[in-house]
């Protein structure tokens, strides 16, 4: 049996990604007369943000949404609609896991297909950026990302008592979800600090009711929420969780008990994709990471666009904003008629001042990663300690590959998705570079995801 190859019509315009970002690009290369291809990994369009539980799941949207819960029926609203009258062809529980010369190999139901594109448009999202504590490997310890998607897909709390920690929105986001739904929260611990959140207030004033809605769900927390914490470490049995140790903004110590512990440091963009497409980086020191390089409406060059949380991490509006524009400039590249985007690129402005506030409100902690003790496990995958990162370094060369091929560093099962920015930083110190970018960026490698062999072989 050898495995399927899709048609290809005379053009064929292949959108990977079924979140805000992908919803609009879909629908506005629809409005032109096109009918694109949807990729994406979830069973129906939503993305993270949006995501939608089984069929015969009882919660309102209004209560798996909150205030958002409007936009997030208007994009599944808009994508069914399309999907139903047969203007663009959808692959769901399919993940794109490699990408070369106009053809993309996607793993899902029924096995593997080759899928070709005339023009590509990635919508790829985000994931949780993690920074590793002495004890993150116990059993118990999750991103935060993963109880959020437990809550709204499966209406269950991780844990029945909880400690939420790192920084950023969905840190205090989830913390009133959680405790909305009846959830034991022990401790909110935030390492960013009260006067860095102050200082960013002139760019968070500039969309006030998102603003506002963050300090109401801090007023909410009350005593929960602890800012300008240093995270000591997570306790623990072979069962699990115990506690988590931790010193508050004026270095006293504490020990929080609970059974689970949810991390996370704001978004990490999956970039993955983009750059088996070819597309440039560079390093962006407000985000701490490498993102890839377009011009204002998502172009990356030979046909391929990008949008969304995967390209800028804007949030749900501004995917829906960047993903449109990205479809607009595919039109205009191909001479079809469609939105010029202007509209839309102003909006885009005042969305990334935001969004870099929220950045320098809610920093990576890298001096906390820094001084990590040496015994620290780093990439759980490989089992790789801080030492031996530092050891390779210091052995081998400064430099984010040569790190990673010489002592296995982000090899796992994750490609480097949650240790890569803690090595690199580590790297760096090690280096004596002021930065994480002067360490070099780890290239991705197909297959992005993990991958039955059996997919990539055809069988007689």
């Amino acid at each position: 049996m050898t495995v399927p190859t899709e048609p290809r019509p005379e053009l064929h315009v292949v959108i990977v990604g079924a979140g805000p970002a992908g919803i609009r690009a879909a629908e506005t290369l629809a409005a032109a007369g096109l009918r694109p291809t949807v990729i994406d990994e979830g069973a129906r369009a939503g993305g993270q943000i949006y995501r939608r539980p089984p069929d015969g799941f009882t919660r309102p949207p209004a209560t798996l949404y909150g205030a958002q819960a409007s936009k997030a029926v208007a994009l599944h609203t808009a994508f069914d609609g399309l999907v139903a009258a047969g203007r663009i062809v959808h692959r769901p529980r399919h993940a794109v896991v490699a990408l070369a010369d106009g053809v993309l190999h996607a793993v899902g139901d029924g096995g593997s297909r080759r899928i070709g594109y005339d023009r590509l448009i990635l919508a790829t999202g985000a994931t949780d950026r993690l920074a590793p504590i002495p004890g993150w490997q116990a059993p118990g310890v999750y991103s935060l990302g993963a109880m959020q998607i437990a809550l709204k897909a499966q209406g269950v709390a991780m844990g029945r008592r909880i400690v939420l920690a790192g920084s950023g929105p969905l840190l205090t986001l989830l913390a009133t979800q959680l405790l909305k739904a009846g959830a034991e929260i022990a401790a909110v611990l935030d390492t960013a600090g009260l006067r860095g959140q102050i200082a960013a207030v002139p760019d968070l004033a500039v969309r006030p009711s998102f603003a506002l809605q963050g300090l109401a769900m801090r007023a909410r927390l009350g005593r929960l929420y602890h800012a300008g914490v240093a995270l000591e470490g997570i306790e623990a049995t072979d069962t699990g969780v115990t506690a988590v140790r931790w010193k508050d903004a004026a270095g006293r110590v504490r020990s929080t008990a609970c059974d689970a512990v949810g991390l996370g440091w704001h978004l990490k963009a999956e970039t993955q994709l983009a750059d088996l497409a070819g597309c440039r980086f560079v390093y962006d020191a407000t985000w701490a990471q490498w993102l890839p390089c377009v011009d204002r409406m998502g172009r990356a060059g030979d046909g391929v666009y990008l949008a969304g949380d995967g390209l800028r991490l804007l949030g749900a509006d501004g995917a829906e904003v960047a993903g449109r524009l990205a479809a607009a400039a595919c039109l205009s590249d191909l001479g079809l008629p469609g939105p010029d985007g202007a509209a839309e690129l102003k909006r885009l402005d005042r969305l990334e001042r935001f969004a870099r506030g929220i950045a320098r409100a809610f920093p990576w902690p890298a001096d906390q990663v820094r001084a990590l003790p040496d015994e620290t496990i780093l990439c759980r995958c490989e089992g790789i300690t801080a030492g031996a990162v530092r050891e390779t370094a210091a052995c081998g060369g400064a430099e984010a590959n040569r790190v990673k091929s010489l002592g296995r560093a982000g090899m796992g099962r994750c490609q480097g998705r949650y240790c890569q920015l803690a090595a690199a930083d580590l790297v760096a110190a090690t280096g004596g570079y002021a930065h994480a970018g002067d360490a070099g960026r780890l290239r991705a490698q197909a297959p992005v995801r993990p991958t039955p062999v059996g997919a990539w072989l055809e069988e007689e």
